[in-house]
This record gives structure tokens, C-alpha cells and sequence, in this order.
């Protein structure tokens, strides 16, 4: 199950963040690398054309999922596996605190 997600920052798409056999791949889209005001999403994943792989949730990503009670409340009315990192994202991370926002691939 390779799941993608669109990363916006602003109202920008600025990358894609995907499940992969070996973990997550996160890479910026070559159109926000070369806008003028682009700027990393997070300080953790300075500006680059490579993707960056991780054997687990980047942890910036994973930082934008709820905890606690907040997190009870998604996982219990959308019926998630709180271990599932990536379909937490997806679901609960539209509409987070901050900058940063996720989609699933087929919307934004």
C-alpha cells in the first residue's frame, strides 16, 4: 500500500510525500525549488532536488499529527490505526497548525 501525499506550504504545492518499501521518500516539486520565495518546509529538510528517504516518519511530518486526546478523537470518529504514521498524516493533517498542510494525492 503505497499511499502520496501532496505537501502545500501556504497555498503552494511544494512537494510529495510517499510511503515506500523501505520507509518514506519526501521530495520537493522542481516548481517550488525555483520559486523565488520558496523556503524548506522544515529546517530539517533544507531546499534540494533529491528526495530524502527515512526508514520511519520524518519526524517533521510526524510532528504535525495530534497527540493525546486529540488524536483519540481522530483515530475513534475516522476508525485509524493510531500506529499507521501515514494514514494519520493523510487524514488528520489538512488543516494543521502552521504553514505546512498534507493531502492525499488525489485531492487538495
Amino acid at each position: 500500500m503505497n499511499r502520496q501525499g501532496a505537501v502545500y506550504f501556504g497555498e503552494h504545492h511544494a512537494g510529495n510525500i510517499r510511503e515506500i518499501d523501505t520507509g518514506y521518500e519526501f521530495a520537493y516539486s522542481g516548481e517550488w525549488i525555483t520559486r523565488p520565495e520558496a523556503r524548506p518546509v522544515s529546517l530539517t529538510l533544507p531546499l534540494r532536488r533529491k528526495p530524502y528517504h527515512s526508514t520511519t516518519m520524518f519526524p517533521f511530518f510526524d510532528g504535525l499529527i495530534p497527540e493525546g486526546w486529540l488524536l483519540n478523537i481522530a483515530v475513534r470518529n475516522w476508525k485509524l490505526d493510531p500506529r499507521d504514521r501515514m494514514g494519520l498524516l493523510l487524514t488528520v493533517c489538512r488543516d494543521p497548525i502552521g504553514a505546512v498542510r498534507v493531502f492525499p494525492e488525489d485531492m487538495p
